[in-house]
């Protein structure tokens, strides 16, 4: 039998998810976490067989989370189920330590073939992330053919998301329990390496480049 824990902050995804997986006789739900510190405080205090956690949840979220949890079950598999879009945040993801990435949209297709997939040892993303993944081994693309998101630190990459939603420093910085003028700081980054001189240029380039899901998970 697979025990799931399964993490989103929206019920009714939970529920969803519940019902896929119940009509599947080796696989049980055995926990649910609506955000990113119940996550932790869940996987550290018991095993799981996997974990299928969204991208973005209140609390630790995103790639943070990720490597949290492998810190506390390196044996443990992730997959990941998000809105966000595959070809921005899946690499991400996996060099974090997921084993696996699902789009939210496919999910009723892929989800029970990817949690079998990654409790037996695998790992489950499209051709299009493989590929990726393969070119972050042989090296990085060049500055002139890369997006200039691709520059940013993974905490510089959250800030960019976050300021795209919508959320100002200070809300920033109480979400990620960083002061205000760290969260500043990160902000004056990533404009400098993305070569933007302020946060209107920013978000709409999160909008274009499809950085930022409409339901923030």
């Amino acid at each position: 039998m697979i025990r799931i824990l399964v993490a989103d902050d929206h019920a009714i995804v939970r529920e969803g998810l519940k019902q896929i997986l119940a009509k599947q006789s080796d696989m049980l739900v055995a926990g649910e976490a609506a955000n990113g510190n119940d996550v932790l405080q869940m996987v550290r205090r018991e095993s799981w067989d996997v974990l299928v956690t969204d991208m973005s949840m209140p609390g630790r979220n995103g790639v943070e989370l990720i490597k949290l949890v492998k810190q506390a079950r390196p044996a443990m598999p992730v997959l990941v189920l998000s809105m966000y879009d595959e070809s921005q945040y899946a690499v991400r993801a996996m060099r974090a330590g997921a084993a696996g990435y699902i789009n939210k949209e496919s999910a009723s297709d892929q989800l029970v073939s990817a949690i079998r997939t990654v409790a037996s040892g695998g790992v489950h993303v499209s051709a299009t992330v493989a590929a990726a993944l393969l070119q972050t081994v042989r090296g990085k693309p060049s500055a002139a053919s890369a997006p200039p998101h691709e520059t940013l630190s993974d905490r510089e990459m959250q800030v960019l998301q976050m300021i795209a939603a919508g959320s100002t420093v200070t809300e920033i910085a109480s979400k990620l329990a960083l002061s205000p003028k760290t969260v500043s700081t990160h902000k004056a980054r990533l404009l400098e390496k993305m070569h933007m001189s302020n946060q209107a240029e920013l978000i709409r380039y999160a909008i274009e480049q499809r950085l930022v899901a409409g339901d923030q998970g």
